[in-house]
């Protein structure tokens, strides 16, 4: 089953039962965590549950196809239904899957984690023909959906942004679903919730004070300087970024979703667009203040070179869920590296 995503909110609230095993994807990664945890909530209360979860990773079930229909059909010591999770799947899983869903085993909710995955995935394409399983997207909030997300979290705190402070949030959240509600928690700790009966006003003064730089738009600044080759700000926006306690994976994921905006774009003035319209077809669009950078980039980096830094920081994400070395420094080294060839570039 393929769920359109304006069901999909309501879906991972209460999943058909007919979906034995259920495809998480997308590159917001907060979204996808989100939605994963929403569901296991609807199998397991105590998602610290040792005896109902069993956490695996696509190196688990590459190492032993057998293990998804071990751990799907086991029995929990204590009793109740079981979530398998299965975290970092990618297409190389795709046989694993599609013999499991030709002869389910077990009751356990098996919920899948991806990445960005292509029209043309195996994996996905698995997960949308299958009747007994379900495949849902998870892209950046547009501007209608960040709204909706900002006021529903705000008013279950008794608080309502005010005209202005809204229009900040709305500037400077929506690039990460994680990092929007990381942000919200902040600004509501900040203001402090409203009485009971009442709904106090967020100011803009309290938006500015919480939510600053440090949301998406350091993300924007970590990539505007590695796509320009600006070393000295590349190590700032990265300083800032982790002060912000943004992960690894989650800049990871934004510069892969920007590196696919920029092939589209240059696809786009290759097809005789020009430079203002292919900016104007970003998703979400670009602010203001970094137009001139994405300007820079579509100039300095043709459709082969974007090809070329997109599989590097796929591979980073790949060995920050796999490999043993500390993801700050396999997505630092990545930046450098994509910092050098923007470099290499205007020589």
């Amino acid at each position: 089953m393929k769920i359109a995503p304006r069901d999909a909110d309501r879906f991972v609230t209460k999943p058909d039962p007919k979906a034995v095993a259920i495809l998480v994807y997308g590159p917001d990664a907060g979204l996808v965590t989100s939605r994963i945890k929403t569901m296991m909530k609807t199998v397991v209360d105590d998602l610290g549950d040792p005896f109902r979860i069993a956490e695996l990773s696509d190196s688990d079930l590459k190492g032993d196809p057998a293990r998804l229909a071990d751990e799907a059909a086991a029995i929990s010591m204590l009793g109740g239904r079981r979530v398998v999770r299965v975290r970092g799947a990618a297409d190389g899983l795709s046989k694993i899957f599609e013999s499991f869903l030709a002869d389910p085993a077990g009751d356990a909710l098996v919920l899948v984690e991806a990445g960005e995955l292509g029209p043309r995935s195996s994996l996905r394409l698995l997960f949308e023909g299958a009747e007994n399983a379900a495949a849902i997207a998870c892209y950046a909030d547009d501007r209608g959906s960040l709204e909706s997300v900002i006021r529903a979290r705000l008013a279950a705190e008794g608080l309502v942004p005010e005209p202005a402070a809204l229009q900040y949030l709305l500037e400077n959240l929506g690039s990460d679903r994680g990092v929007t509600q990381s942000e919200l928690e902040k600004l509501i700790l900040y203001a402090g919730p409203g009485k009971p009966g009442e709904r106090r006003e967020v100011t803009l003064d309290d938006a500015r004070a919480s939510v600053g730089d440090n949301a998406g738009l350091s993300l924007d600044e970590v990539i505007d300087a590695a796509m320009d080759g600006d070393m000295e700000g590349l190590d700032t926006a990265l300083a800032r970024a982790r002060a912000a306690d943004t992960n690894a994976i989650t800049i990871l994921n934004a510069l892969s979703r920007h590196l696919a905006q920029l092939h589209l774009a240059s696809a786009r003035i290759e097809t005789g667009s020009d430079m203002e319209g292919a900016i104007r077809s970003f998703r979400p669009p670009v602010h203001f203040n970094r137009k001139n950078s994405v300007q820079r980039q579509l100039r300095a980096w043709n459709r082969k070179k974007l090809d070329r830094a997109l599989a590097l920081v796929l591979e980073a994400e790949g060995q920050c869920k796999t490999s043993n070395q500390p993801d700050t420094a396999i997505c630092g080294q990545t930046l450098l590296r994509i910092a050098q060839g923007a470099r290499a570039g205007r020589r």
